[in-house]
């Protein structure tokens, strides 16, 4: 039986998903809450197995709260439910620990379908959300400044931890240029030191 919770500020919103879930006889509908503080309080003394969140919401958005349910329950599982279909709002969901998203205008099937898939371990995007969250990644990529081949060697020595004077004689530079090579790094990518080049760099796989 797949226990299942919704925090939503929309009435309308937690009937109707009520209704398609009440005659599901393997779902169990456990309650909801309308702001994060009243889904918070529900967890104190309860629990369910998956919750559907939203994100607009007064006080604590669900990003937020996605990151507080995720630390203080992780095991239990959340499916962001908005009817926000921006890159940028799914990828904070997901990094915040959501197994999965779909949009308010979804079928009842892929709502179940999605509830199913998250309770079994499995990350789940309704068709729209994945074309948006690609799309999203994607113009994060080419928002980056172009490196040159010798900017990507430089970088990948930093990345695996070897200093200056190291990277000079590895690669036949004086240690002046490749310290030029990093600080031209530091500016390119807009970060302030090494460790935050190399954060970076790995977010951005760009080694």
């Amino acid at each position: 039986m797949i226990r299942v919770f919704i925090v939503d500020d929309h009435p309308v919103v937690i009937e109707g998903i009520h209704s398609l879930l009440q005659n599901e006889k393997d779902m169990a509908w456990m309650g909801q809450a309308m702001n994060a503080a009243s889904c918070l309080g529900f967890f104190v003394n309860n629990t369910a197995d998956v919750v559907l969140m939203d994100i607009s919401m007064p006080g604590m958005d669900g990003v937020e709260l996605c990151a507080v349910m995720k630390e203080k329950y992780p095991g239990i599982m959340i499916l962001g439910l908005s009817s926000f279909n921006q890159g940028l709002y799914i990828k904070k969901m997901v990094e915040n620990g959501a197994s999965g998203y779909i949009l308010k205008n979804s079928s009842k099937e892929e709502l179940i379908k999605a509830i199913h898939a998250v309770h079994e371990g499995f990350i789940y995007f309704s068709g729209e959300v994945g074309m948006a969250l690609q799309e999203y990644q994607k113009s994060e990529k080419n928002d980056l400044p172009s490196l040159t081949s010798r900017e990507k060697e430089v970088l990948e020595l930093i990345a695996e931890g070897y200093t200056n004077p190291q990277i000079a004689e590895k690669i036949f530079l004086s240690p002046f240029t490749v310290d030029s090579h990093r600080k031209n790094l530091l500016a390119k990518l807009g970060v302030k030191n090494t460790a935050s080049l190399i954060r970076l760099a790995v977010e951005k796989k760009l080694i």
